[in-house]
């Protein structure tokens, strides 16, 4: 006698339509479309868009964002955000040209790193030790920082030439793509990063951190360890990016990428991860990052005014936290 076998339901149009929704709503699904549909768009404005050319100088000039972007994205996901990243970036890059005409490039880059993490950990310290909130915290850095980038520097620019501090900027070809070992040191940062965030404890420790602190300190996470170890990563990135931007353009000034705040938010928040912290990832923030620079470029080449793509960018990022609420009223539903 043969058990009779239970037979599979055949797939409904509810279970279809929420198999649709469940793709639609993860976040690099629109982070990707919406780069893709940036790279359609600007392909028809601009002949010279599609190139090979084109495209490696949208990474080349993404490249000291899209390495901020990194350090933006640890502390967003412990639902802090840090405003002065841009800031204690271009400082570094005084630092490390004035030091390096002091005692030589490799001492200079070692002392640019040591002040770099000064400044993240006394960020880390005054959210961890006094609970400030970061956005404050962060503000009042930024102001000081720049402050003091400006008096240290004497309102004035730093050429370097020393092969050492430029070498991020050295380009050499893969194929007919010619690139520059700053694309590559950018990428070695997110898959590093990226690793450590999906692969070890202490990146499981950062999304419990920002998606619930109460409930991750109950289950034996040192929360207050784990954000000012974040706010320690930052500064080690912000180092890289001081030293990519002066292989991208060998002059270290005090005024230099003003932008740089909004834009690593503008990055990470299109490339999925929630400002509310817990949820996202450095793979999103490379689409953000790439999404920025193809907006930037695009523009350029349709001969749009810059004071016109600043605001193209403000509207980028009120239009993905907008998605952001959303979406997260939609998952705690």
């Amino acid at each position: 006698m043969t058990t009779p076998t239970m037979a599979t339901p055949a797939p409904t149009a509810t279970t279809s339509r929420r198999g649709l929704g469940s793709i639609l709503q993860a976040p690099l699904f629109g982070s990707s479309v919406a780069l893709i549909v940036a790279i359609i768009v600007f392909s028809i404005l601009s002949p010279r868009f599609l190139t090979l050319g084109n495209f490696s100088l949208i990474f080349q000039q993404s490249v000291v964002i899209g390495i901020l972007a990194v350090a933006q994205t640890l502390i967003i996901l412990t639902a802090g955000i840090d405003l002065s990243i841009g800031a204690i970036a271009v400082f570094g890059t005084i630092v490390l040209a004035q030091a390096s005409g002091a005692v030589g490039p490799a001492l200079g880059l070692l002392i640019t790193l040591l002040v770099c993490v000064a400044l993240g950990t006394l960020n880390g310290g005054l959210v961890t030790v006094l609970r400030l909130p970061p956005f404050i915290v962060t503000l009042g850095a930024f102001t000081a920082i720049v402050a003091a980038t400006r008096l240290f520097a004497g309102s004035e620019t730093y050429p370097v030439s020393d092969p050492l501090l430029t070498f991020l900027g050295t380009s050499f070809n893969i194929g007919s793509f010619r690139t520059t070992y700053g694309v590559i040191a950018m990428l070695i940062v997110y898959i590093v990063v990226g690793y450590a965030l999906t692969q070890t404890a202490w990146g499981k420790h950062v999304y419990a951190v920002g998606g619930n602190p109460l409930a991750a300190r109950l289950s034996g996470v040192k929360t207050n360890r784990t954000i000012l170890s974040v706010y320690i990563v930052a500064g080690v990135i912000a180092m890289i990016a001081a030293w990519a931007a002066l292989g991208r353009i060998p002059n270290a000034d005090p005024n230099a990428y003003q932008n740089a705040n909004l834009e690593t938010i503008t990055a990470v928040v299109i490339g999925g991860t929630s400002l509310f912290g817990g949820r996202g990832g450095v793979l999103g923030t490379l689409i953000g990052t790439l999404i920025v620079g193809v907006l930037r470029n695009g523009l350029t080449l349709a001969g749009v005014d810059s004071l016109y793509q600043n605001i193209a960018t403000g509207v980028l990022v009120i239009v993905a936290v907008a998605v952001d609420q959303v979406m997260r009223r939609k998952t705690t539903r």
